[in-house]
């Protein structure tokens, strides 16, 4: 099964590498696009792994935004000037000054994130199906809320991040390798943890988590380390996107709960959730029909990827890789006992023949 996955692997790998130089008019749709691919691999290890389909994953992707903003203003300058609405503070930063903020941020925003999910996971991970999601979708819609109305942080005036000190060109592609990089070991880390114990422990809580927690798995334990794992990524995520952006609000660029929010879930679904590369495939194809649409459908563009979400939930539920496991599961290691399944015709035929 390794061998087979590592063809794909390095297809991506190498895309990822020449796509700057082959695009380069496109290098910010392809960032977004590991960006996707980063929403939808973390979204998976709750709602596809584990079986706790979260709203609420964004949650992390705006704080650690936040938490980044703050750690880089306040380390050379006074955040509740520098965010006033009424003649600011107009700091501005030197180079060594902006990367110590920059990397410093990403790494804050990335273990209050995690830590910040451990924590959480305490109160939701008390619920289950529905009402684990709605939970954590009024989480979401709570936080960037308290943040639109917290003025030192600039409320729902945003804060213009510290400004990149070279070119424009040179942003793109510092930014470009960042996400790049983030989406590769996101997925690396992810495909080695699927295949240990833990891997095993949060499919057993999507199976049965009554049986599992009864043969002695820890099943909060499990929980909350995976929704922490989501945060750490969505944490260093949301760092990245704030920058990229240059300006960060609560509602529409750091908590956007109605495009990125729901975006994570229907491409986990479009691709198949719970697969390794389910997530990836639909952050693919989501991306490029999300692309395609808002350039040559402006103003259809909803109910283009409405109606794929409609179709992809109502009749193609195992998404584009479960589908293909079903089809040609030898492809993808999976192998089935042809006695096993014949005993069930065997059976059948039995039961025909003496009936007649």
């Amino acid at each position: 099964m390794r061998k087979k996955m590592s063809i794909p692997f390095v297809c991506l790998v190498l895309f990822g590498f020449i796509s700057p130089f082959l695009f380069p008019n496109y290098i910010s749709q392809i960032t977004l696009l590991w960006m996707m691919i980063l929403f939808a691999t973390t979204w998976d290890i709750l709602g596809g792994q584990m079986g706790y389909n979260s709203l609420g994953n964004i949650t992390f992707f705006g704080i650690g935004m936040y938490v980044s903003a703050i750690f880089q203003i306040n380390l050379f300058a006074d955040v509740g000037a520098y965010t006033s609405a009424f003649g600011g503070d107009n700091s501005t930063f030197t180079n060594t000054q902006y990367f110590q903020g920059i990397f410093g941020g990403l790494a804050l925003a990335a273990i209050f994130c995690a830590g910040a999910a451990a924590l959480l996971g305490r109160m939701f991970f008390g619920l289950r199906g529905p009402y684990f999601a709605i939970g954590t979708l009024g989480l979401a819609l709570a936080v960037s809320e308290v943040i639109a109305t917290w003025d030192w942080v600039g409320g729902g005036s945003g804060i213009s991040m510290p400004v990149f000190p070279f070119e424009a060109d040179q942003k793109s592609q510092m930014f470009y390798w960042l996400t790049f990089t983030l989406a590769i070991s996101a997925f690396v880390f992810l495909r080695w943890l699927y295949s240990t114990r833990f891997g095993l422990a949060i499919n057993s809580i999507r199976d049965d988590e009554d049986k599992a927690e009864a043969m002695g798995v820890y099943t909060f334990r499990h929980k909350a380390a995976a929704w922490s794992i989501a945060a750490f990524f969505l944490g260093i995520a949301g760092a990245l996107f704030g920058n990229m952006s240059g300006f960060i609000e609560p509602l529409e660029v750091a908590f956007p709960t109605i495009t990125f929010g729901i975006f994570m879930v229907a491409m986990c679904l479009l691709g198949g959730k719970g697969t390794l590369w389910g997530p990836v495939v639909g952050a693919i194809l989501f991306h490029v029909i999300k692309e395609t649409t808002w350039t040559y459908l402006l103003g259809w563009q909803w109910i283009a990827l409405g109606v794929i979400i409609v179709v992809n939930v109502v009749f193609f539920q195992q998404g584009i890789v479960g589908w293909m496991q079903e089809k040609w599961p030898e492809k993808f290691g999976i192998n089935v006992d042809d006695r096993m399944s014949a005993e069930p015709a065997n059976a059948a035929a039995s039961k025909g023949g003496e009936n007649v």
